[in-house]
């Protein structure tokens, strides 16, 4: 039997399922053990590479994860909020590394994945490239050296079809700058402004959402102080990246004691 890490895929269907199936099944890394989408989708019983417009990859697609996690050393999941924190009791019981994408979390979501991670490793970030990674420690590091006199706001673009705003990319973003600050981002967060909103509050963090077209996704830290700005930013043009990462965390989780990491730590930074 090979000695590569078996990889469950979640959401198979969508636009990172896909992209994850192909990642993981060329990777060389790991092995594609299983594929898992909602019951009642027409890709169920179905080969995922046959249902994606190429060659058979010997995983059929199922509606039951327990089956597929227990075949598994880890499960990578782009998902939603809901569907994520079922999963998530489902891995801990197989005792899958959780590699987990899903935006849009809730407080609620992300209590109700805490006794998961007594029992499993979780790997969660809103982002799981290098390079946007990179991006949230500078946005600390440039808050913490500018004071209040420097505003600050996050823009991100995404496609079309993205459900949820502001990003879990831009979170993170506004949470690092937070953090560098020293203050909590529920009070300092401005999530969108129309009408006559009155000047700026001075000390908050400002956030806007653009959605449009086929955008992977773009991101910019702005800090403005009257006569300058600083502009830190990120633009991904394949969302191959975030694949590869995902990968990566589910690679480095095995070994790892039980608890809630994220790209950081798989990163060393």
């Amino acid at each position: 039997m090979s000695e590569l890490p078996g990889i469950v895929i979640t959401g198979a269907s969508g636009r990172m399922g896909q992209m994850l199936v192909r990642v993981v099944a060329a990777s060389g890394k790991a092995r594609l053990v299983g594929c898992v989408e909602r019951k009642a989708h027409p890709w169920v019983g179905q080969d995922i590479g046959t249902c994606m417009g190429g060659a058979p990859l010997g995983v059929n697609v199922t509606d039951d994860p327990l089956e597929a996690f227990a075949k598994a050393q880890a499960v990578i999941d782009f998902t939603a909020p809901a569907a994520t924190v079922e999963f998530a009791a489902l891995a801990a019981q197989a005792r899958c590394v959780h590699v987990i994408g899903t935006t849009g979390m809730e407080k609620d979501h992300l209590a109700r994945l805490e006794p998961a991670a007594r029992h499993a490793v979780l790997v969660r970030a809103g982002n799981m490239s290098l390079g946007v990674n990179l991006l949230v420690r500078l946005t600390q590091k440039v808050a913490a050296a500018l004071d209040e006199d420097w505003d600050v706001e996050i823009v991100e673009a995404h496609h079309r079809m993205k459900v949820d705003a502001p990003s879990g990319t831009a979170l993170m973003l506004g949470q690092a700058a937070a953090d560098g600050r020293g203050v909590d981002l529920d009070d300092a967060r401005v999530s969108g402004r129309d009408g006559i909103t009155g000047a700026r509050e001075r000390g908050s963090i400002g956030f806007s959402a653009i959605r449009g077209g086929d955008i992977v996704g773009e991101h910019d830290v702005i800090f403005a102080a009257d006569g300058e700005r600083v502009i830190l930013r990120h633009v991904a043009t394949d969302r191959a990246i975030f694949a590869r990462g995902a990968l990566r965390a589910a690679l480095w989780g095995q070994g790892q004691k039980p608890g809630q990491y994220d790209m950081m730590d798989v990163l060393g930074l």
